[in-house]
């Protein structure tokens, strides 16, 4: 941080420097300060966003849970274009994305999925996504073109690594193996290699089946049950806090965080802090920068909630 602060100043003297050359007729000295620029613009970028993402575990990898809400195949379909849209969004980022648990629909999308991120700041960034996603569009299941408004909630949680202590007793587990599902063909495992692993004290349900072995799906259930009890000592020590400070309001099932807009009109809008955007292909593709550096600026700001999200979008 050091270093990069001192770059940041560097840049900022010599682009200031420059500046007041050009403004005395120094054409050479305009052209270097142009060409200054982008270099400056981008360290301070840098900056705000190691700012921004200073929390304890931010530049952890994340571990991204998808569900489905009341509503049938609507809700299904909804939440697989949530995760088609975290997914693209790891793709433009260049972060690894793997589906470690995942549940069809009964006639399209999911009821769920697990996929773990890996990347620099994946945590940091991909919090700004947890809670509930409300989409209103034109149903493709509805043969009479009705509008629909369908719910699914994200829930991100950082990947422990070994320097934070997670200690999970024998007698606090229950670990059930069972036949890993899938659409059929030769991939399907015919041995009984998936994990559900369930802490009984917190009732916290992990299940695991994306690897053929069954050592290997124990780990990586082992991995995210860690991660999941962590998030959960996290968000005690949070409520504790803003019992506190008495300001902050807990996101739950029913107060959405985003709207996305698709009929009669295109606007994703973010209920926390206000910020919209009317290129919602371009954000269900993945393009969610803009929404989490709105997020983080808003966190660091004091997080005040700016509408409910219940109004007529």
């Amino acid at each position: 941080m050091v270093k990069l602060y001192s770059t940041v100043k560097t840049l900022s003297d010599d682009f200031e420097i420059l500046c007041e050359m050009a403004a005395g007729g120094d054409e050479g000295s305009l052209t270097e300060a142009v060409e200054l620029f982008p270099k400056l613009e981008t360290a301070l970028g840098e900056a705000e966003k190691k700012a921004l993402l200073a929390g304890e575990t931010d530049s952890n990898n994340a571990i991204v849970t998808i569900n489905s809400g009341a509503g049938g195949t609507e809700s299904c379909d909804w939440a697989g274009m949530l995760l088609r849209m975290i997914t693209r969004w790891c793709e433009k980022k260049g972060f690894k994305a793997s589906i470690t648990d995942f549940q069809y629909g009964d006639s399209a999308g999911i009821k769920s999925a697990t996929v773990m991120v890996s990347g620099n700041y994946a945590y940091g960034l991909l919090k700004s996504e947890v809670g509930v996603h409300r989409l209103v569009r034109i149903s493709p299941f509805d043969s009479n073109a009705r509008r629909h408004t369908s719910f699914a909630s994200v829930f991100v949680s950082p990947e422990v690594d070994d320097t934070i202590e997670i200690v999970i007793e024998d007698k606090d587990l229950r670990i059930d193996v069972f036949r890993s599902g899938g659409s059929g063909g030769q991939s399907v495992n015919t041995t009984d290699s998936a994990v559900r692993m369930v802490h009984l004290p917190t009732g916290i349900t992990v299940n695991c089946q994306n690897e053929r072995s069954q050592l290997q799906n124990k780990l990586t259930a082992m991995k995210v049950l860690k991660s999941r009890l962590y998030d959960l000592e996290m968000e005690k020590r949070k409520k504790e806090q803003d019992v506190i400070e008495g300001n902050k309001k807990e996101i739950s099932w029913g107060s959405q965080i985003r709207s996305y807009v698709l009929h009669p009109y295109k606007l994703v809008k973010d209920h926390r802090n206000g910020f919209s955007s009317s290129q919602a292909e371009t954000v269900l593709d993945g393009d969610l920068d803009d929404f989490m550096k709105a997020f983080l600026q808003w966190k660091s700001l004091g997080g005040v909630p700016q509408d409910t999200g219940n109004d007529d979008l």
